[in-house]
């Protein structure tokens, strides 16, 4: 479900720690309204390419474009504006165990809005309600599944309705009912919300289940593989993207 625009444009670029190169040459766009994933194996860079995605990190060389603005090379206002319209859930959901779930997802309402405590307090069961969490606002991160965590951690990423989503590994830790219901969620979030969303993962189920578009971080090459739709790479992409998407058995010859 794209409506054809870039959001989202990753030009030239190159992650680095010092010398160590993890990702060259990477050259890939994002369009709008699209669900995007960024798959491959353990080591391949798939997180360190999200931080960089994100503004924690600056690429050692290239750019980052939204809606065809450059925030790499930006002004830190400028920079922190754009970055304002993202919304992140990580891996581990990231709530803050001291607060409760809706202290946790009123917090970014009450750091970036200029909105009534009323206001936030709707806003908040409202958010809860979205990801299927309607009366566990008063509950600590402690007191729930981890399946719940993730769900509250998606609620804290749209508080602000951004733009942009991105999850790092959003499946991960979950059993398969869990993993499932959360791939739902995040399919409702980008009908509902009109986002366009970015996902690191490599589990299989979410990939072909949320993609519209993947594309293939190799790290014995340490660049890009192929980009294309879930079932476009598994019948006719390079082989190491179809012996990784049949999980690490060889494809027949002609699939």
């Amino acid at each position: 479900m794209t409506s054809g625009q870039d959001k989202i444009t990753v030009k030239d670029v190159t992650l680095a720690y010092g010398d160590f190169v993890v990702m060259r040459d990477l050259n890939f766009s994002v369009k709008k309204g699209e669900i995007f994933v960024i798959m491959g194996g353990s080591g391949c860079g798939k997180s360190t390419h999200l931080r960089n995605m994100i503004g924690l990190r600056d690429p050692a060389k290239g750019a980052l474009f939204y809606d065809g603005q450059d925030v790499t090379h930006s002004d830190p206002k400028h920079k922190e504006q754009m970055l304002r319209a993202f919304g992140v859930l990580y891996q581990g959901g990231a709530l803050w165990s001291s607060m409760t779930l809706a202290e946790n997802i009123a917090l970014p309402l009450k750091e970036f809005s200029k909105i009534s405590d009323a206001e936030i307090a709707e806003l908040v069961d409202l958010k809860l309600a979205l990801v299927g969490l309607r009366g566990f606002g008063g509950f600590y991160p402690s007191e729930i599944s981890g399946g719940m965590c993730k769900r509250a951690g998606l609620a804290r990423a749209i508080a602000l309705e951004p733009s942009i989503l991105f999850f790092d590994e959003p499946s991960a830790g979950l059993d398969p009912v869990s993993s499932r219901r959360l791939d739902e969620r995040i399919l409702e979030m980008r009908d509902s919300l009109g986002a366009t969303i970015v996902v690191v993962t490599h589990e299989l189920a979410s990939i072909f289940t949320i993609a519209d578009r993947a594309i293939f971080l190799d790290n014995k090459t340490r660049t890009q593989g192929a980009i294309g739709t879930p079932k476009e790479l598994l019948e006719s992409g390079p082989e190491n993207v179809r012996v990784f998407l049949n999980r690490g058995v060889a494809p027949e010859s002609g699939v």
